[in-house]
């Protein structure tokens, strides 16, 4: 691979030494097929909308540029510099998702947007990965200072954030945060405990949600028992999958994208599985899977603990996303709307998974100390 001299010592050239180049590439790939899905399956969308035929290829890549930039820009900076994004990035979200509440529009029965000049901007997708950063950072004080005190306010920081998802509301979405702070608290030392009462309370969470939540129980009872109500849109994907068998229609001969109304957004998937059979499935899914799985070994590696909790949460997120999406697609899981990362059509959401893997780029680029101690390491051998 071309790139930088090793000599070079400018900021790019050791950017470029120390980044992780594989897992940069598969965010790249993602990012190229993503769109080429987008360009595949929204102009039967939009048309079906009354829209012009690509005016979602054309939003999608009107976002693509920036997120790039964002990707990179963040993955040139230090953990310190990660974490005072963190920081910020939740602050601004937090104030952001109550003016949902307040001034945003109701679209599809919740306050989860809000539109500036004419742009509709999630703000729950940016509180996402901040939010990662700061319970990581608090769990690393809670652990520095042996003080309990820090690890309470990352379960308060929980808690509000997790009110604030109910309020628009977005479950599918506060179970994705649930569980990446649940994952980061396990590797912080979180006593089992409490790893019970978290079971038991998510548990509680779920039984209200499905006794109280009309739409929440209308989504089980049709996961559970499919003749209990309508399920066009999960049966529709199944079809698509069974009719593109191992190498799919063709690109382009695809039926699913003309009847199903989210076949740009959630179940991008079912198109792919159409067009592209399931070869091509199979190896998004490995895609994704290997982001994680070379996150997580290189993060073995990391004697930073702040940058072990950041970067473990910012791949739980990432992953578990990934699989709710593929999960609802193949009636694995009840429906959810959350899009397949880089993939789905959608803005705000393209922009958060863009600093999101900055950010974890950052995090898992070798530090100049770790260089130092490997070729001390290699001239005491020689």
């Amino acid at each position: 691979m071309m790139g930088p001299a090793r000599t070079d010592n400018s900021i790019i050239g050791r950017w470029w030494w120390t980044v992780d180049r594989l897992t940069l590439g598969a965010i790249g790939v993602l990012m190229a097929v993503g769109m080429i899905l987008v360009a595949a399956a929204s102009p039967a969308v939009a048309e079906r909308i009354g829209i012009e035929s690509f005016h979602f290829v054309e939003r999608q890549a009107l976002f693509l540029a920036p997120a790039v930039f964002v990707l990179l820009a963040a993955s040139l900076l230090s953990p310190i510099g990660v974490r005072r994004i963190g920081v910020a990035g939740f602050v601004a979200a937090a104030v952001a998702m109550i003016a949902t509440l307040l001034w945003g529009p109701l679209l599809n029965g919740a306050h989860r947007w809000l539109v500036i000049e004419g742009v509709q901007f999630q703000p729950s997708e940016l509180a996402k990965p901040a939010f990662a950063i700061v319970t990581a950072w608090l769990f690393t004080l809670q652990q520095r200072n042996a003080d309990w005190r820090f690890g309470a306010l990352a379960g308060a920081l929980l808690c509000s954030v997790l009110a604030l998802l109910a309020l628009q509301p977005d479950f599918g979405m506060a179970a994705v945060v649930a569980a990446v702070w649940f994952g980061q608290a396990f590797l912080a030392g979180l006593p089992l405990l409490w790893v019970g009462i978290a079971v038991v309370a998510g548990a509680a969470a779920l039984s209200a949600a499905y006794t109280f939540v009309p739409h929440v129980t209308e989504r089980i009872d049709r996961f559970l028992y499919p003749a209990s109500g309508e399920n066009f849109q999960v049966e529709t994907a199944l079809n698509a999958f069974a009719t593109g068998g191992p190498f799919g229609r063709g690109p382009g001969e695809g039926v699913v994208k003309s009847v199903l109304p989210d076949a740009h957004t959630d179940f991008i998937f079912a198109v792919v599985g159409e067009e592209f059979g399931m070869v091509a499935c199979i190896l998004i899914a490995a895609t994704f899977a290997f982001v994680v799985l070379r996150g997580l070994l290189r993060l073995l590696r990391e004697p930073d603990y702040f940058v072990l909790l950041a970067g473990s949460g910012l791949l739980v997120q990432f992953g578990l996303q990934a699989a709710v999406n593929m999960g609802v697609n193949l009636r694995l899981l009840p429906a959810k709307g959350m899009t397949l990362p880089f993939i789905s059509y959608g803005g705000s959401s393209l922009l958060a998974l863009a600093l999101g893997m900055g950010l974890l780029l950052a995090l898992t680029r070798r530090r100049v100390s770790d260089l130092e101690a490997r070729w001390l390491i290699g001239k005491g051998s020689a």
